[in-house]
């Protein structure tokens, strides 16, 4: 059991420690890092957590994080709009923008279909994909998702819903390992596996 010399330090680090990967031993550090700061500078850093959390929004097309009802990528018009990479999370769409090899635009699903965990296809922005899909202004649609197995089942179900749709499906190649998260491929093989996605009917010929 931890003692802490203040209750205010305590409190501190027990929200810390209520972040992701945050241990208690890290928080503590973060704390008293903070009170070695001047005020003014620790106060910059909880507005900007605050603003985050009330005014980010999300991106009536795409699902992106964005400071306005479209994003700077689904606003762009030096972007490639007939072409949408589907992605699990915000989190890929950094990823992916981190490579430099793809000009097209997004839609985030929220997540990947996965029955365990409670997750169905109504759970998802899936019914807002296949909606932009039949505005006849997209051509090709990249699905970026996971190489797991509630990856490929969400792969699947959108294939099956959009096959009749004559839009051109690709997936991502798969120089990225089974089991891999996007976000944790490293940019030049995430990069080649857009630029050389291939036909999803053909890695269902495969199987």
């Amino acid at each position: 059991m931890n003692t802490y010399p203040s209750k205010l330090l305590e409190n501190a680090v027990n929200e810390l420690a209520r972040l992701p990967g945050i241990g208690r031993k890290t928080a503590l550090r973060l704390a008293l890092h903070f009170l070695k700061k001047e005020v003014i500078e620790v106060e910059a850093f909880g507005s900007a957590i605050l603003k985050l959390r009330k005014e980010i929004v999300y991106c009536e097309q795409c699902f992106n994080i964005s400071d306005s009802v479209k994003c700077e990528i689904c606003s762009s018009s030096k972007r490639v709009h007939e072409l949408v990479c589907v992605v699990e999370t915000v989190r890929d769409v950094l990823a992916i923008e981190n490579t430099g090899q793809y000009n097209g635009i997004y839609h985030v699903l929220g997540g990947i279909i996965s029955p365990i965990e409670g997750i169905g296809p109504e759970d998802l922005t899936i019914e807002n994909l296949l909606t932009r899909a039949d505005s006849g202004s997209i051509k090709e649609i990249i699905l970026a998702l996971p190489a797991t197995i509630e990856g490929d089942t969400t792969n699947y179900y959108i294939y099956k819903r959009l096959k009749e749709s004559g839009l051109r499906l690709t997936t991502i190649a798969r120089g990225i390992s089974i089991g891999d998260e996007l976000e944790y491929t490293d940019e030049v093989t995430l990069g080649r596996s857009i630029l050389n996605r291939t036909p999803y009917e053909a890695i269902l010929s495969r199987k």
